[in-house]
C-alpha cells in the first residue's frame, strides 16, 4: 500500500525533497538577519515552504488528465 502511494505520488515527494533541502539552503545564506522577516527567520519556516513550493512546482509535469 506505501509502494503504491509513493509511485502514484513521486512527483510531489521529489519536489518536497528539493524545495526542503533548497529552503534550508536559502536559510543558511541568504535568510533574514533581523529576525523580522516570518518565512526566512526560521530554519523551520524555510524548509516547510521549500517544500511545499517544491512539491507544487514538480506537481505541474504530471502526465495524469485531471477531471474537470
Amino acid at each position: 500500500m506505501m509502494k503504491k502511494f509513493i509511485m502514484n505520488h513521486k512527483l510531489y515527494l521529489i519536489g518536497g525533497v528539493i524545495g526542503a533541502v533548497l529552503g534550508y539552503v536559502y536559510y543558511v545564506f541568504i535568510g533574514c538577519n533581523s529576525g523580522s522577516c516570518p518565512i526566512t527567520s526560521s530554519p523551520i519556516m524555510s524548509v516547510i515552504w521549500g517544500a511545499v513550493m517544491g512539491g507544487l512546482l514538480l506537481s505541474m509535469f504530471d502526465k495524469k488528465k485531471k477531471n474537470v
